[in-house]
């Protein structure tokens, strides 16, 4: 089995779509994401998401299953250096505070932190993991411990288009680590392509790994330049994000 998890184009936040530079990203995508075997596509209800499908299902001439667990894991929560009400995002913590906390990188302990556990982030978590796990199933692999029991092997492709706090949530779970080590960890640029594969070394007894994260390689073969939406200032003060 592969998993495709598709990051939407270049992000206009405020009408929940794609800027011109999005858009353009959402046709170089389906370039290389229409022409490939894929058995079944999904899509968050999002509009960025939707937006930055859109293209590859023409060209491909498929349909997507529209999934609200999908959509960015954007739950408020209070961020320790902001003042006032749930200011932020579960994934969006400055090094300074989150590293305080050796919990939060613990995978059975880390929505124990006062933060998380005052919104139930677990809850959240484990409903966007439970319906993940009923896609899986669907195509022959069950969780089993850590790791997956094989009910019918297949080489099927799926593609999920969503976001890259949601998509860490689903690394975490495949690969059994907090969800904090990915999300303060990686930096997904907008259109990007995580490949992740099944590994099945013994006779029914699978897991999975990564192959790629981020990949952008179809703008680099078309010469365009990767969106900064992702990350924040490499050196502090340079017109950036820093926040």
């Amino acid at each position: 089995m592969r998993l495709l998890l598709i990051r939407h184009g270049d992000p206009d936040y405020t009408a929940d779509g794609l800027t011109d530079t999005g858009l353009l990203e959402a046709q170089l995508l389906a370039e290389r994401i229409a022409p490939m075997d894929i058995s079944e596509y999904f899509v968050s209800t999002m509009g960025r998401a939707l937006d930055t499908v859109q293209p590859t299902l023409v060209k491909a001439g498929r349909i997507a299953v529209k999934c609200e667990w999908l959509q960015e894991f954007s739950i408020s929560v209070h961020r320790p250096d902001k003042e006032g009400g749930l200011s932020a995002v579960p994934w969006d913590w400055l090094p300074q505070d989150w590293s305080k906390y050796p919990i939060l990188l613990d995978r059975e302990h880390w929505f124990e932190h006062p933060v998380f556990a005052e919104v139930d982030l677990k809850s959240s978590y484990d409903h966007v993991i439970t319906e993940f796990e009923q896609v899986l199933a669907r195509y022959g692999y069950v969780r089993d411990g850590l790791c997956y029991r094989v009910e019918h092997a297949g080489t099927d492709t799926l593609a999920f288009f969503c976001h890259f706090g949601v998509s860490c949530v689903l690394m975490s779970h495949l690969f059994n680590v907090s969800p904090m080590v990915l999300w303060h960890g990686l930096a997904m640029a907008p259109s990007s392509v995580t490949t992740i594969y099944s590994e099945e070394r013994r006779p029914g007894i699978a897991s999975f790994r990564a192959a790629s994260v981020g990949d952008i390689s179809h703008l680099y073969i078309r010469g365009q330049a990767p969106s900064f939406s992702a990350r924040f200032c490499e050196v502090y003060g340079n017109g950036d994000r820093v926040d």
